[in-house]
């Protein structure tokens, strides 16, 4: 209870801009207005979709507040926002959004362009899986990037996982054979692999995922498969796109959505899970390793309240 209670704290402090943004505006509309009029809902719309919730997220948000208004006969402006609160929950609800890699073996390949945070959410991944006593091997397969191998090497060193890399420009595929290799010997509960994120060439970027795939798969039948994607989200609407660009060439399960703590664009994670159906399963609040904590819909929403 107290682990929740600080992370609340933290979700709280780590949104604060993004409430400034948002829950500041929404506030103000509520006590901006007498009546509940055509005047109304398109501010409240404006104010969300500024606060980079989305064009469609904001019209179905707004359409359900319509129908409760109508429905229970609401005439105060200020009582609707609960009701808001609610609706923006029950937008964002995904059904279980299970950590089911974190029971079985598993490989899981991470995603993302460079500057999101990749590397970084990978080794505080790694780090917290080891802390629950899970072994952990980290895979460097973004073999374009001259730093990537090195990150990742320090951070399997930090987190105490075992590291599998080869040289620069190497084959991507060929360290995933390697690593898949290793962990299947090895009986590694949890194989996580960084792999390049450039989108400038879809075509090579999507036949390499799909290779690497096609290794995992032959190679290691039965583990249990994720496929994350690292958005930076600061970036607000350009991170959906991305989301979006990665969809297509993968199959995608979840997000890790990164530097909310320094951004008033918060509100996209409402965004990424209404409008894709994809959870965000990892948001990152800070720098430190326990900063990257398990998403929970109904907390966010209520600490952008706060």
């Amino acid at each position: 209870m107290e682990e929740r209670k600080g992370f609340f704290g933290r979700l709280v402090e780590g949104l604060v801009k993004t409430r400034q943004s948002i829950a500041a505006g929404i506030d103000g509309v509520f006590q901006g207005f007498s009546a509940i009029d055509e005047d109304f809902y398109e501010e409240l719309e404006e104010t969300l979709i500024r606060g980079d919730i989305g064009i469609m997220t904001t019209m179905s948000i707004v359409g359900d507040l319509r129908a409760k208004v109508k429905e229970q006969h609401i005439k105060d402006p200020v009582a609707c926002r609960e009701l808001l609160k609610s609706g923006m929950k029950a937008q964002m609800d995904l059904g279980d959004n299970a950590y089911e890699f974190e029971n079985r073996k598993s490989v899981i390949l991470v995603i993302g362009v460079n500057g999101v945070g990749k590397t970084t959410s990978i080794g505080k991944l790694a780090g917290q899986l080891r802390e629950s006593g899970k072994t952990v091997m980290l895979a460097a397969a973004d073999t374009f990037r001259a730093a990537a191998m090195e990150q990742l090497g320090e951070w399997a060193k930090r987190a105490g996982a075992e590291f599998v890399g080869g040289a620069q420009g190497a084959d991507p595929s060929a360290v995933i054979f390697d690593a898949v290799s290793a962990a299947k010997a090895r009986g590694t509960d949890v194989l996580i692999c960084d792999t390049a994120g450039r989108l400038h060439n879809k075509k090579n970027l999507m036949e390499e995922l799909k290779k690497m795939n096609r290794i995992i798969e032959k190679e290691y039948p039965d583990c249990y498969r994720e496929t994350l994607v690292v958005l930076d989200g600061t970036t607000g609407q350009n991170a959906l796109a991305q989301a979006k660009q990665f969809m297509e060439v993968a199959d995608v399960t979840g997000i890790i959505l990164t530097k909310l703590d320094g951004t008033a664009k918060g509100g996209i994670a409402v965004a990424i899970q209404s409008e894709l159906g994809l959870p965000v399963k990892y948001i990152g609040l800070g720098e430190q390793i326990d900063d990257l904590q398990k998403f929970d819909a109904g907390e966010f929403i209520d600490a952008l309240f706060a």
